[in-house]
């Protein structure tokens, strides 16, 4: 049976007469790695807060690492890495300093030479190795994000807890974080991600959870969410050639993919006629359904969370039947 290390029961966080978190039943596994998707204002951010007991909800139960929270939450924070609401620091000193104090005051023991390496240990792996010793203030926002997760990451935790942690890195500083994640998810440690990001949830995460106005619309698995059409993807350098042998059957067109209905036999079946037709392949699969097909379906149209799934100049993917970035 798998373990869940973070789970709620009707959890409802109400401000007045708005419910921020309105009766989420939440289930993260041990060993996932989850990502709570939904946009700005959907109460993502008051979820985690609660989570690790910082707020109070209205109603509902919650359970974190097997121990119910706010009650226990000190038992549980010590294997806990957060960041919430980007980083905290002190402003005045730098980043080694600040991640000193802060493991100073955190539940590990140990002689000061070895706090210190550890310190060191995990500013190399954010990417601030080689930072020098100027103060936080002077720090870019990327910066202070990568600060943020090497504090989360000081005390080796079960479990990480992450609101948008790459908010403010450029591309490639996204992938180192992504990169470290999935290494650290690999190595035992469990990652819940909040992010209104849906590339970044989709490139990241074994599962997902979908909110929308406080409600949780969708929790699955990744890959059963991205199942299958039921089309087939065929990429060709004839394409004028592929769409007459197919002739109906072409659903779509897109330069030198086609986009079919599936055929009696599935892919090996369509390869089959294609060649016999003299048909050059360079590949051929199935369609999956892409995360946004899945979040717009869920929400629809006029939903803040299906308006933020069409942002950021997406374009039609005929492989995964959604969109390319």
């Amino acid at each position: 049976m798998t373990r869940l290390v973070i789970e709620t029961r009707g959890l409802t966080k109400r401000y007045g007469g708005r419910a921020a978190v309105d009766d989420v039943d939440l289930h993260v596994a041990e060993g996932a790695r989850y990502g709570f998707l939904g946009p700005n204002g959907s109460g993502k951010t008051t979820m985690v807060r609660m989570l690790l007991g910082l707020v109070y909800a209205t109603r509902g139960e919650i359970s974190v690492l097997g121990r119910p929270v706010p009650s226990r939450v000190a038992e549980v924070l010590p294997e806990i890495g957060a960041m919430v609401e980007g980083p905290a620091a002190y402003p005045h000193l730098s980043g080694r300093a600040n991640l000193a104090l802060l493991d100073a005051s955190g539940p590990r023991r140990g002689r000061a030479g070895r706090r210190r390496e550890r310190v060191e240990e995990v500013l190399e792996r954010v990417g601030l190795g080689a930072v020098d010793r100027r103060p936080v203030r002077t720090y870019s926002l990327g910066m202070r994000q990568r600060l943020g997760l090497a504090g989360a990451l000081l005390n080796r935790p079960r479990l990480l807890v992450l609101d948008e942690p790459t908010n403010g890195l450029d591309p490639h500083g996204i992938r180192e974080v992504r990169d470290l994640l999935v290494t650290l998810n690999a190595a035992g440690t469990t990652v819940f991600l909040s992010s209104h990001l849906l590339a970044e949830i989709e490139a990241l995460c074994t599962d997902v959870g979908v909110v929308d106005r406080g409600r949780l619309v969708l929790e699955d698995a990744l890959d059963a969410v991205r199942g299958p059409t039921g089309r087939l993807v065929v990429r060709t350098p004839d394409p004028e050639a592929a769409a007459r042998v197919l002739g109906r059957a072409v659903a779509e067109r897109h330069g030198d993919t086609l986009v079919v209905d599936a055929a009696p036999g599935g892919p090996p079946a369509l390869a089959r006629h294609l060649v016999e037709h003299g048909v050059p392949l360079d590949g051929l699969a199935e369609q999956r359904r892409s995360l946004e097909d899945v979040v717009v379906a869920l929400t629809g149209p006029g939903s803040d969370t299906a308006r933020g799934a069409r942002r950021n100049g997406a374009r039609p993917d005929p492989t995964s039947g959604g969109i390319r970035r």
